[in-house]
């Protein structure tokens, strides 16, 4: 079918474009980073140039967001970190959406970040996110998932980025939305660095790799879907091979829908375990917890995070066994 103008403007992303700099962007030499004990990456050597589209890869808990934050800034490490002189850094994180001022609407928001702009151009800005003039003015508290993401997308890149950084982008949007974010992320001239479940996103966006694990971060030389695999391989309990199977009947439009409907679920569930660890993360970075006198809370919360973590892990597997179904189905 058709869709209508006013639909698909619903959809549409419009990242502004930077201005070139000179490369490297950024480069890290023997930096390292962690939440006030020990260091959850460390030795890191890494560079990224204005052209560079980087997929961040590891199970959860390994220090994706981590690094993130510190190429962000929201974090700071020790080591050398260098930054182009006129850098500008986007970062949007899944619980920014959370952030929004409830009792505020869109407009609110972009005029308080933008006091000097008038109110046509804000409009235009926030229509070149998909929020058009009745999503304008409504409260926060009132939009979806989909519609906050947006958003916190648009005040991350008010600033037209040299650098993007997206930790889980995708979580509240709808099919259509992602298509759209990824052809905004082809088109935009900046770098770019992902952190998400989204296979279809990464695949589509992503040019370099790098592999987050045992506390360092080294590119990766295989392609996602080797990692997959070895995610696949490395969480499921080995089978006896089978004799080759008949070949399957086509999956049904049913058969599809109720796939994604699976995959959502899972990414619903990582999402929220993935809040749950940030909360614990935050509580065990609290230095007095450390205090002789709190050994036993401290080991409340340590096992509480264990018990996330080990959920997170589980979750990831159900995410990944969905996502292949659902591309086997489409394939067909």
């Amino acid at each position: 079918p058709i869709t209508p103008p006013s639909e698909a403007a619903r959809h549409v992303f419009t990242f502004p474009a930077p201005e070139e700099l000179s490369p490297p962007i950024l480069r890290l030499e023997g930096a390292s980073v962690g939440y006030g004990g020990p260091p959850v990456l460390k030795g890191l050597d890494l560079r990224i140039d204005q052209d560079d589209r980087i997929a961040l890869l590891g199970r959860n808990g390994e220090g994706k967001s981590t690094l993130s934050k510190l190429l962000a800034e929201k974090l700071t490490g020790s080591g050398t970190v260098t930054r182009a002189a006129k850098l500008r850094v986007g970062y949007f994180a899944q619980h920014q959406v959370d952030e929004l001022e409830l009792d505020e609407t869109p407009l609110q928001h972009l005029q308080r970040a933008r006091p000097g702009e008038a109110p046509p151009r804000l409009r235009a800005r926030l229509a070149g996110f998909g929020l058009m003039a009745e999503q304008a003015e409504t409260v926060v508290t009132r939009l979806s998932g989909g519609q906050k993401a947006r958003l916190s997308l648009l005040l991350a890149t008010l600033d037209a980025p040299h650098m993007l950084i997206l930790d889980e982008p995708t979580n509240h949007l709808d099919i259509e939305s992602r298509e759209a974010l990824v052809d905004a992320l082809t088109a935009y001239t900046g770098a770019v660095v992902l952190v998400s479940h989204d296979m279809h996103l990464l695949s589509l966006v992503a040019d370099r790799l790098w592999l987050v694990s045992d506390g360092k971060v080294t590119p990766y030389d295989g392609d996602l879907e080797s990692y997959r695999n070895f995610l696949l391989s490395s969480t499921t309990k080995p089978v006896r091979e089978k004799p080759a199977a008949k070949p399957k009947p086509r999956a049904t439009r049913d058969e599809v829908i109720a796939l994604r409907s699976e995959l959502r679920k899972c990414e619903s569930r990582i999402s929220k375990l993935e809040q749950m660890r940030d909360k614990l993360a935050t509580k065990l970075a609290d230095t007095a917890l450390y205090d002789d006198g709190r050994l036993s809370e401290l080991q409340v919360w340590q096992a509480k995070y264990a018990e996330v973590m080990d959920g997170l892990d589980r979750a990831e597997a159900m995410w990944m066994k969905a996502q292949a179904a659902l591309d086997t189905a489409q394939a067909e």
